[in-house]
């Protein structure tokens, strides 16, 4: 972790061309050096945050009052800083009977912003309230419902159920820093008497870069798949060497139990739409016995999307991978006991995350938990049938190369597609889609659940989702497209998202036949899309040209029109359901 000394660095030099987040930040207590080191992790991170900081403990005024600065700063985000030691003061001005209700009355403040229209576009980001042991009651604080304690610890579990309802609401959870690095490294008490700044310099790099990591989530920059070596890296020893028997795993005392627990971490990510996968310098069938026969391994072949053991390079086998699953290197996690080999992958592999993992497997799991890296802005459950999805496209790649010609290929896969409307069903996925999609996106504009309930409710609106599914499995829905008008005889494509998993299969052609239909229908003349380029879409650059659109010459963006009266349908070997 950066010192906040190097983050302030950083700003003396910002790159230019860095993607801009309109950022406030409010607080109740001094948050200065805290915008300092949030800018400065931003530009860390890849972003330019355009900040408006506001003044001292004016969060109500600048929330609730319409006329304050933060609205007409109008912040894509907004973070919210509202400290335990200010609750704590509060709530010794306060009786008994008034101390009952802190929580609830600081969880009803909380909610009259969320449920505030002028926020409905805005991402919230809240801290949630790192402990004070205040001893007034020692361990008994847990029985007075009254005590600081109590309602401190019933306030930050009321903010996760605030956080189900709200999807604008994001908590920065600082009390698991806490929990984490102890209050001594999180707060000094020099600081804070002479400065009213609640988190100490050395904290201050980690409270940013959790920040960071909710808005780098919402931005669609995020992780997505961990690539596991595995000797000495998920298991104890050589498998080559030391034989089935040999290596080390297993519940009971001993190194044994450290790998056996980083595996119930990686399960666990698997099982939350993680894609794992391995890379491994070994014969294949040694390598998966393990998986197949061990009784004490938690990962099993079922959890594997893609398994590469070999005797190519690990980078070689990480461009496989990639190959396969079709995403961007700069959301790969890697993780290799060796030296040798993370520097050889970090050399050749521009963007991919290699941790520096510790010597001793025993602290693999603590140093992995300190770096957060699988930070999301959203879940559902269709991430945790991602695994399958991906272990079925590899039996694509696999079949497609016994055929002579794509168009073989294509027949042979029997795909279907399902085409609709948005859907109280389909909103989660559709919004999520909205958030993760980054290269096959036109105009990499991200939507809300919120956003997409409003638009399935406008008439004038043509919403479309496409789901897809061949004679290996279902891939659930995979595109999304929207629809708004121009003028009467002129649709704007709005939104044009699509998974890479489903790439060089024909769906562009049958979502561009499907959307001609739909405008056909209404009694539109012309389609309009556009093309605005972001660090990750440069493969869909030609898009609409590719797919017969004219450029609109002198537009002050790159705009292409297709007619459609004179439009025939493209070739495809997609059935419609």
């Amino acid at each position: 972790m950066l010192q906040f000394k190097e983050l302030k660095k950083l700003l003396k030099n910002i790159p230019s061309g860095l993607p801009s987040v309109k950022m406030a930040l409010v607080g109740d207590t001094a948050t200065q050096f805290l915008a300092t080191a949030i800018k400065g992790m931003g530009v860390e991170r890849g972003f330019f945050i355009d900040l408006f900081e506001a003044e001292y403990n004016q969060v109500e005024r600048q929330l609730m009052d319409p006329t304050s600065d933060l609205f007409t700063f109008d912040a894509d985000m907004i973070v919210v800083f509202q400290s335990t030691h200010k609750l704590a003061e509060y709530h010794s001005t306060l009786s008994v009977e008034q101390q009952l209700s802190l929580a609830d009355d600081r969880l009803s403040f909380l909610t009259s912003i969320c449920e505030n229209p002028a926020f409905a576009n805005k991402k919230i980001i809240y801290f949630n309230y790192p402990e004070i042991e205040d001893a007034v009651f020692g361990s008994y604080a847990n029985k007075v419902t009254s005590s600081l304690v109590y309602q401190v610890r019933k306030l930050n579990y009321e903010l996760m159920n605030v956080a189900q309802r709200y999807p604008n609401l994001f908590i920065c959870d600082i009390a698991g820093l806490q929990n984490k690095y102890g209050r001594d490294m999180m707060f000094s008490s020099n600081v804070y008497v002479s400065t009213e700044m609640v988190l100490s310099l050395d904290a201050l790099p980690y409270v940013a870069g959790r920040v960071m990591d909710i808005v780098c989530s919402i931005k669609g920059k995020f992780n997505k798949c961990l690539i596991l070596d595995l000797d000495n890296t998920t298991w104890g020893g050589v498998i080559g060497d030391d034989g089935i028997e040999g290596i080390q795993l297993g519940h009971g005392l001993g190194i044994g139990k450290a790998f056996t627990e980083f595996q119930m971490w990686v399960k666990k990510l698997k099982q939350r739409g993680i894609i794992i996968c391995v890379a491994s310098k070994n014969n294949e069938e040694v390598a998966k016995e393990p998986f197949e026969k061990h009784p004490d391994m938690i990962l099993r072949l079922d959890d594997i999307a893609v398994f590469q053991a070999n005797w190519e390079t690990k980078v070689d086998n990480i461009r496989t991978i990639q190959s396969i699953l079709n995403i961007g290197f700069d959301s790969m996690v890697f993780l290799d006991d060796n030296p040798f080999e993370r520097n050889m992958v970090r050399e050749n592999i521009s963007g991919i995350t290699v941790p520096e993992l510790p010597q001793d497997p025993g602290d693999y799991l603590e140093y992995l938990y300190s770096l957060n890296l699988f930070e999301t802005a959203s879940y559902s459950n269709a991430d945790k049938d991602r695994t399958k999805q991906y272990q079925v496209e590899a039996k694509r790649v696999s079949l497609s190369k016994t055929f002579t010609n794509e168009s073989d290929f294509l027949k042979s896969l029997n795909m279907v597609s399902n085409v609709s409307g948005f859907t109280k069903f389909n909103t989660p996925r559709v919004a999520q889609l909205s958030q993760r999609s980054n290269q096959f996106n036109l105009r990499t504009i991200r939507y809300t659940e919120a956003d997409v309930t409003a638009m399935a409710a406008d008439p004038d609106i043509i919403d479309l989702s496409f789901t897809l599914h061949d004679k290996f499995g279902d891939n659930g829905l995979i595109a999304v497209v929207i629809l708004k008008p121009m003028d009467p005889n002129t649709l704007f494509v709005d939104t044009w998202f699509m998974s890479c998993r489903v790439l060089k299969r024909g769906m562009e052609n049958f979502t561009l036949n499907t959307i001609v239909e739909r405008a056909r229908a209404a009694g539109y003349k012309r389609i309009v899309g556009e093309y605005l380029p972001t660090a990750k879409n440069k493969m869909v650059e030609h898009h609409y040209s590719n797919l017969g659109f004219k450029k609109i010459q002198g537009a002050s963006s790159d705009l292409y029109e297709l007619e459609i009266d004179t439009y025939q349908p493209k070739e495809c070997y997609i059935e419609k359901e």
